[in-house]
């Protein structure tokens, strides 16, 4: 096999692209042809040494892919040789084959594109757990999305439309904007040139959004919240934005308002089956057409260091995804 192994925490100059003996799957474990795999933010944050999961030195990073069962360990009796799979596995994922455990892999239905697969269960998983496990999203309350543009932001867009829910969208430039229109967003607000809370106020009569969806923080949170309606829900996604900003605590006093952790690695690990249960729905959602990842940008596995300098751009809209022949 070969694969991008991170020897260094230094960040992306830190990997190098090496052959290695090709592992054997244990007790519970199966073996992965890759066939893609999809760039996330915290696998910018794993090769720096940022991440709250940190492997030990050398290993191969790529939490998200998607490729062919080659070979089945001990005790694995749901999946067999040749089955088509997704998986998000923390690691591993950066190269030709992984090992990892076959809880952590999702069978796919016959039509599910290797390349769609790859970008899906960390986004679809992780806004899915937000909206409707988190915030119990409802039909006709409306959400706003912020960093829309983004692979949560326009997974999010998608699970809140197929929902029933009014989707405004926010985003840094006019196309990231015009990207969010054609995902279904009912409006769109560019937050690099017009005011958020004076959009959100028009754009709710003043209500505010039920629901605020935020991968971004920095200094959008604190506005985003101020404009959030009476008991509305504050989904704290991630902070892409780099600063992790203090929220004053009288606001959700004020607002009747919850501020709600999303934290869906930690989810699917401790609740197996509500998670089966999601991905099933979101699966199903995909067969019908109404949730599709946005992939604007697909390289061959061995530009893994060109992908990381896309995604540091910030201009990169939906998902990165590095494919094997």
């Amino acid at each position: 096999m070969q694969a991008w192994f991170c020897e260094e925490t230094t960040g992306p100059e830190g990997l190098n692209w090496k052959d290695a003996p090709t592992p054997e799957p244990g007790k519970g474990e199966v073996r992965v042809a890759i066939k893609a795999a999809s760039l996330n933010f915290p696998d910018l944050l794993i090769v720096q040494g940022k991440y709250q999961m940190k492997p030990p030195l050398p290993f191969v990073p790529g939490a998200e892919f998607a490729g062919v069962v080659e070979a089945v360990g001990e005790g694995v009796r749901h999946l067999a040789v040749g089955t088509h799979v997704a998986g998000f596995a923390g690691t591993g994922g950066f190269g030709t084959h992984a090992v990892c455990p076959a809880a952590v892999l999702m069978p796919l239905p016959p039509a599910f594109s290797f390349e769609d697969a790859a970008a899906f269960l960390c986004t679809y998983g992780t806004s899915y757990h937000a909206l409707m496990d988190r915030a119990a999203l409802k039909a006709g309350e409306t959400v706003l999305v912020l960093g829309a543009a983004g692979g949560v932001g326009t997974a999010a867009i998608q699970i809140a439309k197929a929902a029933g829910a009014k989707v405004i969208a926010a985003a840094s430039s006019d196309e990231k904007c015009a990207l969010c229109k054609t995902l279904g967003a009912d409006a769109t607000i560019n937050y690099t040139t017009q005011n958020l809370r004076d959009e959100l106020k028009t754009l709710t009569e003043g209500k505010g959004p039920d629901v605020v969806y935020d991968p971004v923080g920095g200094d959008l949170t604190e506005a985003a919240f101020r404009s959030i309606a009476w008991r509305g829900r504050y989904l704290v996604i991630g902070f892409a934005n780099g600063p992790i900003p203090a929220l004053p605590l009288n606001l959700p006093l004020l607002k009747g308002a919850s501020v709600m952790g999303v934290f869906w690695g930690e989810f699917a690990k401790r609740e197996p089956q509500n998670n089966a249960a999601c991905l099933m729905q979101l699966a199903a959602w995909y067969m019908e057409g109404k949730i599709k990842p946005v992939i604007e940008h697909q390289l061959p596995m061995s530009q893994l260091k060109e992908a990381f300098t896309l995604m540091g751009s910030r201009q990169v809209r939906g998902k990165l995804v590095l494919s094997n022949p």
